[in-house]
Formats: C-alpha cells, structure tokens, sequence
C-alpha cells in the first residue's frame, strides 16, 4: 500500500503533462465565445477623445460593426492597424474601438499620429468591458450585427487573408440580414399606415 502512495505524483504529474500537451495544439483564434448569439454586455464608458462624453451598448446599435479590442502597448494592435486603415477607408463596415487598459493621453496621441479607423471608440480604462466580453488579450475583434448581438470573436491581428476568408462574408450575410429586417419593417410600417 505504501508503494501505491509514492506513485500518486507520478500519476498526477503525468495527468498534467497530458493536459498542458493538449493546450499547446487549441487555437485561441478558434475558441468559442461565450457571448456569440448575446447582446453586448451593458456598459456606461467614455469616449476616448472626450472625457465625460458616456457611451453604452445603444451606441452599437444600427448598423453590422467590428468591435475591435486595442491598445498602445499591444504590438500586435500595432501590426494590425495599418489594414484597419485601409479597412476604414474602404467603409466596407464601421469600426468602433475598445481602448483597453490604457493610458487615454497615449492612445489619442498614437491615433493621431498613425491615424483613426474607429468610427467611435470606447475608453477601458479598468478594463471591465473587455473583462464582461471575455477578452483574452488585445487585439481581439467582434463581429457584431445590426440590433447588437455579438455574431462572432476573433482573437489576434486582423489581416487581409482573416478579412478575405472570415469576417468579410460574415459581414456580408449580417449585412443583407440587416437590410432584410429594415424592408420587413417598412412593410409592416406602411401596411399600418394604410389600415
């Protein structure tokens, strides 16, 4: 009996090993996120370049948008960003910012300097938003549709080949969903008008 005992850590040490050897083949990009088919968790934050300025989840609301995760001391935000640009330019979809865990006086100096592709940018200090979204670390971006619902979570840069084979032909269905909502609600409104 007692020698069974001196083979418990082996066993468990062998059990973790097993598990850890497992971790190292997961994708964080590809993990799930709890909040997909979910509104955007509720918040009452700052506008980035004006303090005071409250934004909440309404402000998500309307329109298909990333919800890009960001920071200036993420050098991948930093390798990311010149495609948000461009992505911006394009204005294929709006792009609000989550500012996360940053100093406010860095962030609006480094857009300044490098360029703004937000079309509203939300300022997370403490970083509660990103913590209630179940960030994992910047960047992280969330494909989110027309009335606020989180449809998709991609953890990492955005670049050209993740736009081109992921986000864009999700954007693109949200998108004609969207559209098809605001001709089904014209509908019903002048169908109410006529009666």
């Amino acid at each position: 009996m007692k020698k069974l005992v001196l083979f418990i850590p082996l066993a468990l040490f062998l059990g973790m090993g097993v598990f850890l050897y497992k971790g190292l083949f997961l994708n964080p990009q590809k993990l799930e996120s709890a909040l997909e088919g979910k509104p955007v968790p509720a918040f009452q934050l700052e506008k980035l370049e004006t303090p005071g300025e409250m934004l909440t989840q309404e402000n998500l609301k309307g329109q298909v948008a990333l919800l890009n995760v960001w920071a200036t001391w993420c050098p991948s935000c930093k390798y990311e960003h010149p495609f948000l640009m461009m992505l911006a330019r394009q204005k294929l979809v709006p792009i609000y910012g989550i500012n996360y865990r940053d100093e406010r006086a860095e962030a609006i100096r480094e857009l300044r300097h490098e360029g703004d592709p937000y079309a509203l940018n939300i300022f997370d200090k403490d970083g509660r938003l990103g913590l209630d979204l179940g960030v994992y670390g910047a960047p992280e971006t969330f494909l989110i549709d027309h009335k606020g619902i989180i449809r998709f979570r991609y953890a990492g840069p955005i670049d050209q080949q993740v736009w081109t084979e992921t986000l864009y032909p999700m954007v693109k269905q949200l998108q004609q969903e969207a559209s098809g909502d605001a001709t089904a609600q014209g509908t019903v409104q002048t169908s109410g008008a006529a009666s």
